[in-house]
């Protein structure tokens, strides 16, 4: 059997004076308040420290996304001379239809995956004769005359092939254009 101590303990003044009851309450709700401000206190600066977290874990994955595209584009464009010589090869039709068949056929089989890959990243060719001459897609090297109205200001010729990633070109197309004299 546990024995009950009727010991209690009465809270004193500095000066030895015995605590009313009253006093004692209003000591321990001027405590509770001043805890919870402190506990608001507290979680508030969690509030903000988890949000500065979340803001930085989306910074740098948008960091990382951008890096990434950076890098996709610098080395599309490193590989923009390999198509062009691929482009240019192929382009030469007399010597072209004399490279024996089954060569030519692996050769484009080659150059078909690496069009397809580029592609897959976003990469689109462009520069067709007959297109309409656009400055901001296409460079003019040259012009060619013409009689014929519907051909004014249309692609003649295309010495090099343009190349756009996404919605940024790349590279202009290098075009000789029509122009009615």
């Amino acid at each position: 059997m546990e024995e009950e101590n009727d010991i209690t303990i009465e809270e004193s003044t500095e000066e030895g004076g015995v605590i009313s009851a009253g006093n004692k309450v209003k000591k321990l709700q001027d405590r509770i308040k001043e805890l919870e401000k402190e506990k608001a206190e507290y979680l508030d600066g969690w509030q903000r420290a988890r949000a500065d977290y979340a803001n930085l874990q989306k910074s740098t994955d948008e960091d990382k996304k951008r890096m990434r595209s950076l890098f996709e584009e610098s080395f599309i464009e490193e590989l923009l001379p390999t198509v062009d010589s691929f482009l240019m090869a192929m382009s030469n039709k007399e010597a072209w239809g004399k490279v024996d068949p089954a060569w030519r056929t692996g050769v484009e089989y080659i150059y078909n995956q690496l069009m397809n890959t580029l592609e897959a990243r976003g990469l689109k060719v462009f520069g067709e004769i007959g297109e309409a001459f656009d400055p901001a897609r296409h460079e003019a090297v040259g012009e060619e005359a013409t009689e014929d109205t519907k051909l004014d200001h249309k692609i003649a010729k295309v010495n090099q092939k343009g190349f756009m990633l996404g919605e940024s070109i790349l590279r202009p197309a290098r075009v000789i254009v029509y122009a009615k004299k």
